[in-house]
């Protein structure tokens, strides 16, 4: 896949969209009961944890919420995250060295952040969808929580200030 800038934008921006539609998806999911919606269910750590949760969407009428929240993470982790490799990989060309280092760290980064992204997604839906929460799975999926959040606001602030910085330079030019 090319790492030019148009198609680098075109993967990044769009995945920061759909990022945007998914807080909406998610919205109802936080309720009295689930304060922290879908976030909570990243996080439980067990079986038991995994299970109270669904279990107050499903009394909610919620679980068909839940799952198309699931499924447009998924679709934002995968769009967001080629967009952060392949952005990464913009800036690795570039000749400045320090531009070159962080670029080759994004590119790092949204590979790590796909990777733990779809792993935490992945294993949330398998639950939901048995409707039963798995120990084994629960514990994995909220163990991805730190790396794919660190992950993520590397990649996204990293790009943020090599794109000003870019600006700046060619304006400077």
């Amino acid at each position: 896949m090319s790492a030019d800038k148009k198609t680098f934008l075109k993967w990044w921006i769009g995945g920061i969209l759909i990022f945007a539609v998914s807080i909406f998806i998610h919205g109802p999911l936080a309720t009295a009961e689930v304060p922290g919606g879908i976030l909570d269910h990243q996080a439980a750590r067990n079986a038991a944890e995994v299970d109270a949760i669904q279990f107050y969407w499903a009394a909610d009428n919620l679980i068909g919420r839940a799952r198309m929240a699931m499924i447009s993470d998924l679709v934002f982790i995968v769009i967001y995250g080629i967009g952060a490799f392949l952005g990464g990989r913009y800036f690795y060309r570039n000749s400045n060295t320090l531009l070159r280092s962080i670029g080759a760290a994004i590119a790092v980064a949204g590979l790590v952040f796909l990777a733990t992204d779809l792993v935490e997604t992945s294993l949330q839906l398998v639950q939901l969808m048995q409707f039963a929460g798995d120990d084994t799975l629960a514990s994995i999926a909220s163990n991805m929580g730190p790396t794919k959040v660190a992950t993520f606001l590397f990649s996204f602030f990293g790009l943020l200030a090599l794109l000003v910085t870019e600006w700046f330079s060619s304006r400077a030019a």
